[in-house]
């Protein structure tokens, strides 16, 4: 005789990049024991796999996950995490002013929302005259592997994330679609671009949109009071691991 299954409750978000509604459930033992034995390992894939199916099961396999921009994929998972373990997560944080004690604080993750820079733009126009410019569209998890920074990034891993990146060139009412060229093509249009016109391209992904959190912390030693902003899967992913400010 088959036993009883229970029933998860179901809750729904809003993605931020899209406006659409999506519906999602805590997820269950099956599924925190992925998701604990990713980060036994430590290791950037095995985390990337076990977010991705979490996600893919939570959501009911509505959602194409591999195509989701990455800051859509934390705040899901976020979302999922607050449903299922509670919506306070505790922190340790090593304390700004001495950068070595370590302070305990507690997060309320309904309260993280993806921030977007006033200043952000996915269209670059890098020559004014001819106007030509560059659409970019967001990276995800799979591009970034929920490691690459493009702050410390090597020049080659940018130059990788950026031809994965592109939605089209244009020049004028003229459109290139990335489908349309080879990877070694974009990547030598990027590298033609003057110095300036690369820091505004550059400038698309330090200002796209993450999942941030400013919270405060006071050091129990010098009790003194500093702000940490914790961004990111990797911040938000194991809370009680040490995060450096």
């Amino acid at each position: 005789m088959a036993l009883p299954k229970i029933d998860a409750p179901t809750y729904e978000l809003t993605l931020p990049s899209t406006d659409l509604k999506v519906k999602y459930r805590p997820f269950l033992v099956k599924e925190e024991k992925i998701l604990l034995i990713a980060m036994e390992t430590g290791k950037e894939n095995e985390i990337y796999e076990a977010t991705k199916q979490i996600v893919n099961s939570c959501t009911f396999d509505t959602l194409d996950v591999e195509t989701l921009p990455m800051f859509d994929l934390e705040y899901i998972f976020l979302n999922i995490r607050a449903r299922s373990v509670g919506e306070i997560s505790k922190f340790k944080v090593i304390c700004p002013d001495d950068k070595k004690t370590y302070a305990d604080v507690e997060v309320d993750l309904t309260k993280v929302e993806v921030q977007v820079d006033d200043e952000h733009t996915n269209t670059i126009i890098v020559d004014e005259k001819r106007k030509l410019g560059v659409v970019l569209k967001y990276p995800t998890m799979s591009i970034l592997k929920s490691g690459t920074n493009i702050d410390s990034a090597s020049m080659d891993t940018i130059f990788n994330m950026l031809t994965t990146c592109v939605e089209h060139i244009f020049e004028g009412e003229k459109i290139y679609p990335a489908k349309d060229s080879t990877q070694e093509e974009i990547k030598e249009f990027f590298e033609g671009l003057s110095q300036e016109s690369f820091t505004k391209v550059k400038n698309f992904f330090d200002t796209m949109p993450r999942v941030r959190h400013e919270i405060e912390v006071t050091n129990p030693v010098t009790k003194v009071k500093s702000k940490v902003t914790l961004q990111g899967l990797n911040d938000f992913f194991e809370s009680a691991s040490p995060i450096i400010a």
